[in-house]
């Protein structure tokens, strides 16, 4: 087995290791999601936790690790009557964000089930990690199909296998951990509230705790055995107090006017539900318990307010996770209670003090010496900047965007195979079943009848003499599912003078804003190109991340000439290596502009012209939003659309409730080139 960096070791991030360190303490608390920029070592804490945790004590030859004291009567495995107990180290289970279902949740043997009626069940990941730790790296990026079973398990502290009847339940408690980097996408808000607690992470900008940080990682790297043993006092210093603590929780007193401050806390903040109410009690508690006290006082809510609460405030993917510590304390002074006179010292390393990283010990008192001071962490990276455009005279600062709203479907025809989402007709693991295949590798969906189909002409030849059926591995028939999938959506936005009307160019930038929410919501990626001036520019390379997309067109300005097809042909440059790089996930190029073409050369509407059908050609599903106002409309973003062989809508006919119609899809390209535009 590897060596794990040690926990100890860990430089700096106090806010991650308290909030890891206290699910040690009470798992009621729920679990953590870290995030970050890469390169933090989110994962190294997270592993390095695994080594801290007690034995755990399981019935011997349990696949399922049942408790000898309490085991689960329903166990696949059971029953447990008078069955011998061992103790084993806590499992750190890692989910893989490319796992399939049946890695997951398990699988049945569905041959056996049909032609012998056994239950044979090979557990998965959620059965290994009962009663440990389940690990999801980038879990923003894991499918919709595993996040939902994650859902199942998390609120039942149970895993369902169901497979063409065939029933199969285990018990699935465990410590969910996840991280992620928020630049690559947000979490579904029904994962993000399961967290127990969320830390955001972001590496030091002191360079002498930076230089520490490095001298340790290649300290361990260089010899790994050497390196743990040097910490290995503080490991179990560390991992004794974790015990202790678990010890104290259950005789922590949590008063009245401690539960009204949680309350308290919670109504302010408008957080959704009662689910933070309870994390923060449980995480208050921990807290106590690992300072060794044996009350919860004001700062124990406190604390647990700024690790339960920031990322259950989000009202939209746009919306950064954070609390208001002014209003905090406002709110704590406000209903503030009698405090517990005695405070006693917590036995065990450390300050015992929520606020100095958890009782872990201080930076520089480990086996290296001296180490500098952690730095105050940043509350966010800058903002990125603005790269100079050539943008001409009349340039504008940029507006706010209007208000968002929900907008109509639009979806690429025909049927796809790729990332499994919400936007357009694909074949995909779930959904209706549509027909059957013979399976490649593994079965996962049984078609029944069409199995029982193949097997039938064969039983008086296999002997058939009872009731069951006598079923062999080629008649096994794979159920095919039609569902949906996430599709790259690529904007294109002009900016340009002509949309630098300031309420017209709001409007644009509110339904482009609608247009990146329904793309969150349906699973999608992301891009964006801007072009004004004399050129365009990639704002955005696609991403999972649409809030990032949404701050760069927050700050978009406007002004100069329309060049139209710079703008077109940077959405094709930026398409032709996204389909290299990604060929399952099929494109939605969005142009949103008034269709006018003023610069880009000697004949910048030929030259437009041109660029479109480079789109058509490709097959390119595509539509226009038009933004052209006034009594007086040329119609020219209507020939675009024809161009580039898809269609065109209007701002107001992009609306949801709009009476134009419900659903618009995107015609496929292909259409007759039409010439009046070019004309035009």
């Amino acid at each position: 087995m590897s060596t794990r960096y040690p926990f100890t070791a860990v430089v700096g991030m106090d806010d991650l290791r308290l909030a890891l360190l206290l699910n040690a303490v009470s798992p009621a608390v729920g679990g953590v999601l870290v995030r970050g920029e890469k390169g933090t070592a989110k994962s190294t804490a997270v592993r390095a936790l695994a080594e801290l945790l007690p034995e755990v004590p399981v019935v011997a030859g349990c696949r399922f690790s049942c408790d000898p004291a309490s085991p689960d009567p329903g166990c696949p495995d059971g029953p447990h009557d008078d069955a011998p107990g061992t103790a084993r180290p806590a499992r750190m289970v890692e989910l893989p964000v490319g796992a399939s279902e049946d890695r997951l949740v398990g699988a049945l043997d569905i041959e056996k089930a049909l032609a012998e009626g056994v239950k044979a069940f090979e557990p998965g990941l959620l059965a290994a990690a009962h009663r440990g730790i389940l690990y999801v790296d980038e879990v923003n990026l894991l499918s919709d199909h595993l996040i939902d079973h994650l859902l199942d398990a998390a609120a039942m502290g149970a895993s369902h296998v169901e497979r063409e009847g065939v029933s199969v339940r285990h018990a699935a408690r465990f410590l969910l951990v996840g991280t992620m980097n928020p630049e690559e996408g947000e979490l579904r808000p029904q994962l993000l509230d399961r967290f127990g607690l969320t830390v955001e992470v972001a590496a030091s900008r002191d360079p002498e705790q930076r230089v520490e940080v490095v001298r340790r990682r290649l300290a361990f790297e260089d010899d790994p055995a050497a390196f743990a043993a040097r910490w290995a006092g503080e490991e179990r210093a560390l991992r004794e107090r974790i015990v202790a603590a678990r010890e104290l929780l259950p005789r922590v007193a949590l008063g009245d006017a401690v539960l009204l401050q949680i309350a308290a806390t919670c109504a302010a903040f408008e957080v959704d539900g009662m689910r933070a109410d309870i994390v923060m009690a449980r995480t208050a508690t921990a807290l106590a318990a690992w300072a060794g006290r044996t009350e919860v006082t004001s700062e124990d809510v406190r604390q647990a307010a700024l690790l339960a609460l920031p990322h259950r405030r989000r009202r939209s993917p746009f919306d950064a996770p954070g609390l208001d510590e002014d209003k905090l304390d406002e709110t704590l002074e406000q209903f503030k209670g009698d405090e517990p006179d005695d405070d006693p010292e917590p036995d065990g390393p450390g300050d015992g003090g929520p606020g100095g990283g958890g009782g872990v010990p201080p930076q520089g008192e480990g086996p290296d010496g001296p180490a500098p001071e952690a730095a105050d962490a940043p509350e966010g990276a800058p903002a990125p900047q603005e790269a100079p455009q050539g943008s001409g005279a009349g340039e504008r600062a940029a507006v706010k965007a209007g208000e968002p709203f929900r907008t109509k479907v639009l979806s690429v025809p025909g049927l796809g195979q790729g990332a499994a989402g919400r936007r357009s007709r694909a074949r995909t693991e779930h959904g209706r079943t549509t027909g059957s295949t013979r399976p490649r590798g593994a079965l996962t969906k049984l078609h029944l009848a069409a199995t029982v189909r193949a097997a039938a002409p064969h039983q008086r030849a296999r002997g058939r003499s009872g009731p069951g059926l006598v079923v062999r591995r080629d008649d096994l028939r794979q159920a095919t599912r039609e569902g949906r999938e996430g599709n790259l959506v690529l904007f294109a936005v002009d900016a340009s003078g002509s949309m630098a009307a300031r309420q017209r160019m709001s409007a644009v930038k509110g339904a482009v804003l609608s247009l990146l929410l329904d793309a969150y919501q349906r699973r999608d990626k992301v891009g964006l190109v801007t072009f004004r001036g004399r050129d365009a520019e990639v704002a955005l390379p696609p991403t999972s991340s649409v809030d990032a997309a949404a701050a760069r067109l927050e700050k978009l300005p406007t002004g100069g000439r329309t060049p139209l097809s710079a703008g077109l042909l940077k959405a094709h440059d930026v398409l032709r290596v996204e389909r290299l790089r990604d060929p399952s996930r099929r494109p939605l190029l969005v142009v949103v502009t008034d269709g006018r073409a003023t610069g880009g050369g000697a004949d910048p509407v030929a030259l437009a012209a041109r660029a479109a059908r480079l789109h058509a050609a490709d097959g390119t599903a595509s539509v226009v939003v038009d933004c052209e106002t006034g009594p007086v409309r040329l119609g020219l973003a209507g020939h675009l659309a024809r161009e580039l062989g898809g269609t065109a809508v209007t701002l107001d006919e992009l609306r949801a409730d709009s009476i134009a119609g419900l659903v618009r899809d995107v015609q496929a390209a292909g259409k007759t080139t039409q010439t009046a535009w070019r004309a035009a």
